[in-house]
């Protein structure tokens, strides 16, 4: 394994959009291990596959010998991030944060090696510093490093400016704070890589710009693309809602499903960003065409939840999947719902039961969706989206509702 073989491998997969310097970064992992990190402020209580590029280049950098470290921002939550958002996030408390860092730390454990070894990953709350933070010493310190003109140029500054939109003082400040932790963990950790999305371009310039003035350091910098699929939409979006990276938020069934429901266009790129599969191998399964597509699907899909829930979920997903969808048959391991005794003996309507089953984000979409013909009740077309489903319909204890060929539940009685 050469030095570079981290610059290389993940240019080729595709990770790398933007690099301050590249032969700069080149030269200084010819020199040793370097140490990197990515932040992950604490929005909700777990990650979904938007964040999955900054985790799997994460893995990609240990993999290649480097320090890999996560930065949750313990402190910097507190403001919100006004890169690439339209309007202010809703500030969240204290007590909401602590909790939603407990559930984010549980996202990284299947995907990074954590310890103490000079390789092992770690991670570091940058509420640690900020939260000691004095408002004069920092304007004197940092503030003299920033102008108004260099900020307001910034992308995420004049999106939210040329639209028009409230960019509030508090706001303001985020790219300040974040310099401040690019230079803290230079400091306390020798990091000398942030890497973030393509969004985060400008934060990085101005923490490597304040490393450099106050330390005399060169530190670097690099950004991932911004990952779309191909018919353009968001990446991780669905109708059923975000695409979460713990069990308890999303089953490790319904997260095979949607990568077994990739578009034939993202099949090689997905596998080359979200897998560890060889890139001649991705090859072989990217040129696959016509009906064969299908099966890399499939090996994206169990490959991918094998990072994130285990190989045995993924094993046994993907065996769920082949025996509901191509055996025909609704395997007890489906996702299910339960609902009272009473209300499936009164019947519940279709386009009700379909909504509550998460199988349609509201009851008007169940209702275009049945108005469709997309809606089946145990594989057997519903045409009248008010038809009653009772517990005449029960098959072993549960009745299987459909949506489209890949998405299905279990209904089944408390």
């Amino acid at each position: 394994m050469t030095s570079n073989s981290f610059l290389d491998e993940a240019t080729a997969r595709g990770f790398v959009f933007q690099c301050t310097d590249t032969e700069a970064l080149r030269a200084a992992m010819q020199a040793g291990p370097i140490t990197a990190y990515i932040g992950f402020d604490c929005t909700a209580d777990s990650l979904h596959v938007g964040s999955l590029v900054q985790i799997m280049i994460l893995r990609l950098l240990q993999k290649h010998g480097h320090k890999p470290v996560v930065l949750l921002g313990g402190g910097t939550t507190r403001i919100g991030d006004p890169s690439g958002k339209d309007e202010s996030r809703q500030l969240l408390t204290d007590e909401t944060i602590a909790a939603n860092m407990v559930g984010i730390r549980r996202c990284f454990t299947p995907f990074l090696r954590f310890g103490e070894g000079p390789a092992d990953a770690m991670l570091a709350n940058n509420a640690d510093w900020l939260d000691t933070l004095g408002y004069i010493p920092l304007l004197r310190e940092v503030g003299v490093h920033f102008t108004i003109n260099r900020m307001l140029g910034f992308d995420s500054v004049k999106l939210r400016l040329e639209r028009e939109q409230p960019l509030t003082f508090l706001e303001f400040n985020y790219m300040i704070l974040q310099s401040y932790d690019f230079r803290e963990l230079s400091r306390r950790h020798r990091v000398t890589l942030q890497i973030g999305g393509s969004d985060q371009w400008g934060n990085i310039i101005a923490g490597i710009e304040l490393t450099r003035r106050t330390d005399a350091k060169a530190v670097h910098g690099l950004t991932t693309p911004l990952i779309t699929t191909a018919s353009g939409g968001k990446m991780g979006k669905t109708a059923q809602g975000a695409i979460w990276l713990t069990a308890d938020r999303l089953s490790a069934y319904d997260y095979w499903q949607f990568w077994r429901n990739t578009e034939d266009g993202d099949v090689g790129r997905f596998l080359r960003l979200f897998t560890d599969l060889p890139l001649d191998e991705i090859a072989r399964l990217e040129a696959l065409g016509g009906a064969e597509i299908n099966e890399a699907k499939k090996i994206l899909a169990t490959e991918a939840t094998s990072l994130a829930h285990g190989a045995e979920q993924a094993a046994l997903a993907a065996d769920t999947a082949r025996r509901a969808f191509e055996e025909g048959e609704a395997a007890a391991t489906l996702p299910s719902v339960t609902v009272a005794a009473s209300d499936l003996e009164a019947g519940i309507p279709a386009f009700r039961l379909f909504a509550l089953a998460g199988l349609a984000a509201s009851n008007a979409e169940a209702r275009r969706l049945i108005r469709g013909g997309g809606a089946k009740v145990n594989d057997v077309p519903v045409t009248d989206e008010g038809q009653l489903i009772a517990t005449s319909l029960l098959r072993d204890g549960a009745i299987k509702l459909s949506a489209g060929r890949k998405q299905h539940r279990l209904v089944k009685t408390a």
